[in-house]
């Protein structure tokens, strides 16, 4: 389908730098490889690229338009014009990130604005709250889609997926996709990388939570600060109607006095009895065969006792969340019960079942924030010991290899040091600044550095009353070393090893 130029610029402020403004548009992209005759390209810098490098290509395949950043270095008005020549019409404009998903978005008639969003923000807790949320919307009959770090759901398809919020393109095709199969809501967690990179550009949402805020993602390629990394977070209040805040998180005054201040209805989740939704009473169960917890439930929407079939208080304030969002949405209680019983995340706190009176539990902490959360909780739920499994990614931050190590020494009765995805790194060096966090501490462990044998020995040390945590790598089902990924999924490896000494009971 053709676009006028002038229809798809619509109210955007832009600069004519030469052209016509009466020209046809097919398609707009951000990829000069993608351009066919008579398609938009916009050029947006990005962290380590920048679109302008590519207007010439763009314009050699066929291009009727440039859309240029005014903030762009590389390329003057006048070497823009040369470039065009009498071919494509070249329009500036400010902050192209933003523009390019405007654009995208209205080429392809504006799907977002059909489905409702329920968008989860935060450090920890994002995957599973998600999870949680789709389930109870899908057992509402709420056809739903989902989009996140472990997998996206669209039209009830699984598809595998590379980004906890996809770029912009891949982004709004599904959600053409879920428009087009009459989804009526989409469940899915929002990166601080998605909001700063403006992937997210053009979405509202019906609901926006935000679950707790820890240090991560700081680096060249990340945020400079925590700062940063905050206000990218509370930029979803800007475009959000609700907003489910948790109450005891560390900057909850910070995050509810942002959500207030961007015109949101505030709701707040926590165990104090001042949160709107609120539990009490939080006890060990078993429910539908695994280990969890039941609470008392207090909320303006339902009140009576909930059971959540999955460990940790974390995972009672990501079913708080959920029911806020169920609660503003107007689902049932008995359905918002009956959902949170039998939800499961794969990789998050995901049980292993044995009858070797063991607890197996396979997690993606996978930094120093996360490790220490999932220990902490997990105590309570273990009368013996906890023998934790873990390595670290290479070419990531050398400090969160310390970091977890001194973690894993503190909470863990014995640590099995193991190799993560390597990637390009050596794996006895990423586990030797492993070993100088762990001995600053009094913890007992020993090294394994191939995985497979050190998920196997951990198992096997372990007793009944005590709990392996095989944590990292939670829901990915691969290894990366040198470039090359190979097929390994900790779940898988675990349940065969558990599964070979059930044998001989």
């Amino acid at each position: 389908m053709a676009f006028k130029l002038t229809e798809l610029l619509g109210s955007i402020d832009y600069e004519l730098l030469c052209g016509s403004l009466d020209v046809s548009v097919n398609a707009v992209t951000t990829n000069s490889k993608a351009v066919k005759n008579g398609d938009l390209f916009v050029a947006v810098i990005g962290i380590n690229n920048d679109g302008h490098k590519y207007v010439k290509s763009a314009i050699d395949n066929g291009a009727s338009c440039i859309v240029v950043d005014k903030n762009n270095t590389l390329l003057t008005r006048e070497e823009l014009v040369s470039l065009a020549g009498s071919s494509a019409t070249i329009i500036a404009c400010d902050d192209n990130s933003a523009i390019s998903a405007e654009l995208y978005a209205k080429s392809l008639g504006e799907p977002q604005k059909n489905i409702d969003f329920i968008g989860v923000t935060g450090t920890k807790g994002k995957t599973t709250a998600t999870f949680m949320i789709y389930d109870i919307l899908k057992n509402a009959g709420i056809k739903s889609g989902l989009l996140g770090t472990v997998c996206n759901y669209v039209n009830g398809e699984k598809r595998e997926t590379t980004n906890t919020t996809l770029p912009m393109a891949a982004l709004y095709n599904t959600i053409d996709e879920m428009d087009k199969c009459d989804t009526k809501a989409c469940v899915m967690e929002v990166s601080s990388h998605g909001l700063k990179q403006k992937r997210v550009h053009g979405i509202n949402y019906k609901v926006s939570c935000f679950t707790n805020f820890f240090e991560d993602h700081i680096g060249p390629n990340d945020h400079p600060d925590m700062e940063d990394y905050f206000k990218c977070k509370m930029m979803i209040f800007d475009v959000s109607e609700y907003a489910v805040v948790n109450s005891d998180c560390n900057e909850a005054d910070r995050v509810y006095a942002s959500a207030t201040n961007s015109g949101c209805k505030v709701i707040t989740y926590g165990f104090s009895a001042s949160s709107d939704v609120c539990a009490s009473d939080i006890q060990r169960a078993v429910v539908n065969g695994n280990a969890g917890s039941k609470f008392m439930l207090k909320s303006p929407w339902y009140e009576g006792e909930v059971s959540v079939a999955m460990q940790g208080e974390f995972n009672v304030y990501n079913a708080l969340l959920a029911i806020s969002v169920a609660g503003i949405l107007g689902v049932s209680f008995d359905i918002v019960k009956k959902s949170l019983e039998k939800t499961s995340v794969p990789g998050r706190v995901q049980s292993v079942t044995n009858k070797l009176g063991i607890s197996c539990l396979v997690d993606y902490a996978h930094n120093e924030a996360s490790l220490q959360s999932v220990l902490e909780a997990m105590r309570p739920y273990v009368d013996g010991r906890i023998i934790t499994v873990f390595g670290c990614g290479g070419d990531r931050s050398h400090e969160r290899r310390f970091g977890m190590g001194r973690v894993a020494g503190k909470y863990s009765d014995y640590t099995v040091i193991t190799s993560d995805n390597p990637r390009t790194e050596e794996p006895g060096f990423i586990i030797s600044q492993i070993v100088i966090g762990i001995s600053e501490t009094d913890g007992k462990y020993e090294i394994e550095d191939n995985r497979e044998k050190a998920i196997s020995k951990a198992i096997h040390l372990a007793k009944p009353g005590d709990l392996v945590l095989i944590a990292g790598k939670g829901h990915e089902d691969y290894q990366e070393i040198n470039g090359v990924k190979t097929h390994f999924d900790d779940f898988e490896v675990a349940s065969k090893v558990i599964a070979d000494l059930e044998v001989s009971l």
